[in-house]
C-alpha cells in the first residue's frame, strides 16, 4: 500500500474520531426533555453553563448546544490559533500553543470567573480536549504568564512526557487539576473528554480542571529535579515550588476532595477508537492488519526504530499492515524545525532506506505536528535517496531536529489542516510480502 492508500485510511481514523459527533452521540435529549450528558441527565429548567477549551473546543461545542439549545444560558470556547469558527453561537477565544501567550492568561481567568458566576442551582459541562492546559494558563497568585512560559519551554525541550509537563503546570495554575470545579459553587458538573493522553487518563487532559489531582508539589520538584531544570525556572517558580512543599501554598484538590463530589466525567473518543477504525477498515479491503500492543512512547527517533522492528517482526516476510498509536517526545538541546511525528518519519527512513516493501505514515491526529503546518510525513524505501538528489541528507537533519526541512525537500509532508479531533498519533506501516 502505498501514500494514497495510507492517507485514505487515516481518514477514515480521523472520521472514527469526530470529536463533534463524538459529543453528539454522548448528549441526547430524552422525549421528558431531560438532557442526558454521558448517561446523567440533567434536567430541561437546569440553567447550563458551558466551557469548551482545546483544539477541538469549536466543533464540540458546537455539537453541544446543537443537542442542549436553549438550556445553555452561557459559555466560552477556548482554542489554538486557526482552530475557531462556529461554536454554536458561544464566543471563541483563539489563544497560544503550546506556549501559553497574554490570550491565554485571559483565558484562563474568564473562564474561572465564569465557572464561578454560574448559579448555584445550574450545571458546569465541560468540554476537553488536547491543548488546555496551555489554552487556560492562568498562573497561581505570585506568578506570571512568563513563569509558566519559560517552565513549559523548558519541559518541553527536555523531552517531558505530558503527565510529567501536566503534574509540573498543576501546581503552576490556579485552574488545573480540580481547581476550575473548585470555583464552580453549584452540585452538578458534567465532563466530555477527547483524549490525547497516554492511559486516557482525566487527571492528564487538559491538566484534569474538574478532576481530582493525584500529584503534589513533592512530585512537581521531583520531575523539575530530574530533568536538571532547577537552575534555569523563574526564581518566582523556584519560590512557588518550595513553598509548596512547605505547606505554604495550598495543593491541589486531591481525588476524594469535597469539591469534586458532583463532578461525572467520560472520555467520548481516544487513540484506540481511531486505530480499530482503521484496521477495520483496512480487513475490509482483504488486508491482513496487527495493532502493535507497544504504545508509541519515549524519544521520536528510538520509537521509530522499535515501531519498525516490530512490524517487520510481525510481517514475517508477508504482506502486513502494523498500526501503532501513542505519543512520543523530542530532547533537543539546539533545534530545526520540526514535530515528533516527522522525527519519527525521519528516523524510520534511515531504517528502511532501500527497502521497497515498506511505506509508512507517522501524523498527529490534530493535524499538527509541532510548531509547523504539517501533520506529519510519509515514507517509503527511496525517501532517504529522493531527500539525497535534493540536497537534503536525513542523518544530519536528523541529528539537527531539522525534519521539516528534509521533508519539504523531499517531498514527504502529510498536511491535513486542522482536523476536528485530537487522540494523540498514528503511524502506519505497509509492508509487502518477500520479492
Amino acid at each position: 500500500m502505498g501514500r494514497e492508500g495510507l492517507e485514505r485510511l487515516l481518514a477514515v481514523g480521523l472520521a472514527a474520531v469526530d470529536a463533534g459527533d463524538a459529543v453528539g452521540r454522548h448528549v441526547h435529549r430524552d422525549p421528558d426533555r431531560t438532557l442526558q450528558v454521558a448517561g446523567e441527565g440533567l434536567p430541561a429548567e437546569v440553567p447550563i453553563t458551558l466551557l469548551a477549551a482545546g483544539k477541538a473546543a469549536v466543533p464540540m461545542a458546537r455539537a453541544f448546544v446543537g443537542a442542549a439549545g436553549a438550556q445553555v444560558v452561557r459559555g466560552l470556547v477556548v482554542s489554538k490559533d486557526g482552530h475557531g469558527g462556529d461554536a454554536g453561537g458561544l464566543p471563541v477565544r483563539e489563544c497560544g500553543h503550546p506556549v501559553p501567550d497574554a490570550r491565554s492568561e485571559a483565558a484562563g481567568r474568564e473562564a474561572l470567573a465564569l465557572a464561578a458566576a454560574a448559579e448555584a442551582a445550574g450545571a458546569l459541562v465541560v468540554l476537553l480536549s488536547g491543548g488546555a492546559s496551555a489554552l487556560l494558563a492562568c498562573p497561581a497568585s505570585g506568578l506570571r504568564l512568563a513563569d509558566l512560559a519559560v517552565t513549559t519551554d523548558l519541559l518541553l525541550a527536555s523531552g517531558a512526557a505530558i503527565d510529567e509537563l501536566n503534574a509540573v503546570r498543576k501546581h503552576l495554575s490556579a485552574l488545573a487539576g480540580g481547581q476550575l470545579a473548585r470555583a464552580f459553587t453549584g452540585d452538578a458538573i458534567r465532563v466530555l473528554a477527547v483524549s490525547d493522553v497516554p492511559g486516557d487518563r482525566l487527571d492528564v487532559i487538559g491538566s484534569g480542571p474538574c478532576t481530582g489531582d493525584p500529584t503534589s508539589f513533592a512530585d512537581a520538584a521531583r520531575i523539575l529535579g530530574s530533568r536538571g531544570l532547577e537552575p534555569r525556572l523563574p526564581a518566582a517558580v523556584r519560590e512557588h515550588v518550595e513553598a509548596g512543599l512547605r505547606g505554604e501554598r495550598p495543593e491541589t484538590p486531591g481525588p476524594e476532595d469535597e469539591s469534586l463530589i458532583g463532578v461525572r466525567a467520560r472520555i467520548v473518543a481516544r487513540n484506540a477508537d481511531a486505530l480499530l477504525a482503521v484496521a477495520e477498515a483496512a480487513r475490509a479491503q482483504g488486508l491482513r492488519v496487527e495493532v502493535d500492543p507497544v504504545a508509541l512512547s519515549g524519544e521520536a527517533r528510538d520509537a521509530a526504530r522499535g515501531v519498525v522492528a516490530r512490524a517487520r517482526a510481525a510481517a514475517g516476510g508477508d504482506s502486513l499492515l502494523w498500526l501503532a498509536g501513542g505519543e512520543t517526545t523530542v530532547s533537543f538541546d539546539r533545534a530545526g524545525r520540526g514535530g515528533r511525528n516527522q522525527e519519527l518519519a525521519l528516523a524510520a527512513a534511515l531504517e528502511v532506506a532501500g527497502d521497497e516493501r515498506v511505506a509508512l505514515l507517522a501524523a498527529g491526529t490534530d493535524g499538527s505536528d509541532g510548531p509547523t503546518d504539517a501533520a506529519g510525513a510519509f515514507v517509503d524505501g527511496g525517501s532517504v535517496v529522493r531527500g539525497a538528489s535534493r540536497n537534503a541528507d536525513a542523518r544530519d537533519a536528523l541529528e539537527r531536529h531539522d525534519s521539516y526541512t528534509f521533508w519539504q525537500a523531499e517531498g514527504g509532508l502529510l498536511r491535513t489542516g486542522p482536523t476536528g479531533t485530537n487522540v494523540m498519533d498514528v503511524v502506519f506501516i505497509s509492508l509487502g510480502g518477500s520479492s
